[in-house]
């Protein structure tokens, strides 16, 4: 006779099974670049999260967002670090500028993964420390998009996404958009992106993607 407890550990077992298939088939069989992250027939606006680097990367991406038509993609929910006031300042700037859509828009700090110069030792208490931080905000805020461009800021909160994803709990699309710095090799952020959490790497120069044909190149975007 099975006991209560022999069907507890074998339902947590099996689903542990099936998180783990599911994390292999997620890692190795990504969305085809030729098909849609998308459906066709999609109305409603798409909830975004935005991640803000710093300094250049923070100027970049506030370049890319000016092309947008913030109609389709609300709300929106801006990620900075702790410690990066001036890219706070510059997302108020840019709601300001979208009158008729600056109510949609959230700003939330988390812990920098890493501080310049940081030892990699520290590092690792401030990485687990910021993860924790995205853990909360996806939980609650459940984006359908999450859209990046570096540097390792953005790393735990699609690291949280794909978890949350292989548990059945919520599937966030995960765009990088590679620097424009970035003409022959990834960095080290792009790398974990194209081959690991994103499901699309979209870079800005031909040699770059012809290096990694599984990123996209759409030109110059910044």
């Amino acid at each position: 006779m099975i006991t209560f407890w022999q069907t507890i550990v074998f339902i947590i077992i099996a689903y542990v099974s099936c998180v783990v298939i599911h994390l292999v088939k997620v890692i190795l069989f990504k969305d085809r670049l030729g098909e849609s992250l998308w459906p066709t027939n999609r109305q409603k606006p798409v909830k975004i999260l935005i991640v803000m680097g710093s300094g250049g990367h923070t100027g970049e991406m506030l370049r890319l967002l000016y092309t947008l038509d913030f109609r389709h993609f609300s709300p929106r929910l801006y990620l900075v670090a702790r410690t990066d006031d001036m890219s706070a300042q510059r997302v108020q700037q840019l709601e300001s500028s979208h009158v008729s859509t600056a109510d949609s828009f959230q700003t939330v700090a988390i812990s920098r993964s890493r501080e310049v110069h940081q030892s990699w030792i520290s590092t690792i208490l401030s990485f687990v420390q910021s993860t924790l931080d995205s853990l909360r905000i996806l939980l609650s805020y459940q984006p359908d998009l999450i859209l990046c461009n570096g540097p390792g800021t953005c790393v735990p909160p699609c690291l949280v996404a794909l978890l949350l994803r292989v548990l059945w709990i919520k599937r966030s699309t995960i765009v990088f958009v590679e620097s424009i710095c970035r003409v022959n090799t990834l960095s080290l952020t792009g790398k974990l992106m194209v081959h690991l959490l994103a499901d699309r790497s979209i870079v800005q120069w031909p040699e770059l993607h012809a290096k990694y044909p599984q990123t996209v190149f759409l030109g110059r975007l910044v």
